[in-house]
């Protein structure tokens, strides 16, 4: 639980973000650490905190504490907005995959995470390179 002004709680939530078109851009290793540090990067800028963040060939899931007073929809543009915006530079060659600079698809998912399926949710996302069997 978290403390704020005037209220205790926490905004734990489950998010999965996918490349536009599921390109599966991020079958290297060079490519999924970069993804991971802008997604990290994005997150620590808007204090955002991530407790467990997967990355895979064609998306990312992860596991956020978003400040109570964020929506889910602004913390998904913060996240998928600088985060792309730190891979264009990172590796200039995704612009050949993406000329218009929209690395992310347009939807995401992002559902709340209680204490009690914190654990069944937290395996689930460890163990999405077996589940994908990647």
């Amino acid at each position: 639980m978290k403390h704020y002004n005037g209220s205790v709680g926490s905004n734990t939530k489950h998010i999965q973000i996918t490349t536009k078109y599921r390109y599966k851009i991020f079958k290297q290793e060079k490519l999924r650490i970069f993804c991971k540090v802008a997604i990290e990067e994005a997150c620590k800028r808007y204090k955002i905190e991530i407790v467990l963040l997967e990355v895979l060939p064609e998306h990312a899931h992860s596991i956020a504490d978003i400040p109570r007073t964020m929506s889910d929809a602004k913390a998904m543009q913060l996240i998928k907005g600088f985060s792309s915006y730190l891979l264009f530079r990172l590796c200039p060659d995704l612009r050949k995959r993406y000329p218009k600079g929209h690395l992310w698809g347009e939807g995401y998912y992002c559902e709340g995470v209680g204490p009690k399926e914190f654990d069944e949710v937290y395996d689930y996302v460890k163990n999405q390179l077996q589940h994908h069997s990647y």
